[in-house]
């Protein structure tokens, strides 16, 4: 004997919420809204498949176990090109912010001081209300030596990429987030039978069958008949 159907306060609150809101709502509607409330069920619709799931959780866990959403990669991280090297000769300085360029780093490091210097924000002094375009120019190895850095090596790093998108992130959850925020939308489980238009996910099918069906709704209205406030709709759908 299939056991007596239990509808909690708070579910009948939802419910007598809802059915206030929307006073004309068959039966099977009022039913998927508790059930919805019952079994916390949140559908979603994911657009790419046209097919809607029971919850965003069982589609992104379908979705990494078929490895349809996020796909490992690794990118070369290189660390800006260097100014001045062992093998520079001769360097152009900005006196205002001590911008170097150097003659083997940089294809035209005579014309780059004169731009720089012109829009350096740094450089106050005028000359007819222009710029200046003073720099310093230094062939001396000892000063040479003085501007180089030592440059970091390029390093490797694991990221991931959206198998949807293709775009780069830099972890996995990076990833599910921006799916939850932009390849799915929440759909309420009332309109879910109410369409044809997608499809149903096997197991959430399977769910619906198994509590949607004759003598779960007759359970359901007489649940609901020992409470007064739902009399009025319980005798709607009854007649």
């Amino acid at each position: 004997m299939t056991a007596a159907l239990r509808i909690t306060s708070e579910q009948r609150s939802v419910l007598l919420n809802f059915l206030k809101k929307n006073r004309s709502v068959d039966l099977i509607t009022a039913y998927l809204v508790f059930m919805e409330s019952s079994h916390k069920v949140k559908p979603v619709l994911f657009p790419k498949e046209k097919t809607i799931y029971q919850s965003v959780d069982s589609l992104i866990s379908k979705l990494e176990s078929e490895g349809g959403l996020w796909r490992e990669a690794e990118i070369t991280i290189r660390f800006g090109q260097e100014s001045v090297n062992d093998a520079t000769k001769k360097i152009y300085i900005c006196p205002f912010t001590g911008k170097v360029f150097g003659d083997n780093t940089h294809p035209n490091p005579q014309d780059a001081i004169y731009d720089w210097v012109a829009k350096c924000p740094e450089n106050h002094e005028r000359v007819g209300g222009l710029p200046v375009k003073r720099f310093l120019v230094s062939e001396d190895p000892d000063v040479i030596r003085n501007y180089i850095q030592e440059r970091k090596s390029s390093v490797k790093k694991k990221v991931f990429s959206s198998a949807i998108t293709g775009k780069l992130f830099n972890t996995k959850a990076a990833v599910i987030e921006d799916f939850k925020k932009n390849h799915i939308k929440a759909i309420a489980f009332s309109e879910v039978t109410n369409q044809n238009r997608y499809q149903i996910e096997e197991s959430f099918l399977e769910f619906i069958q198994k509590h949607l069906h004759e003598d779960r709704l007759a359970q359901f209205v007489e649940a609901l008949s020992e409470y007064p406030e739902f009399t009025l709709f319980v005798e709607k759908w009854v007649e």
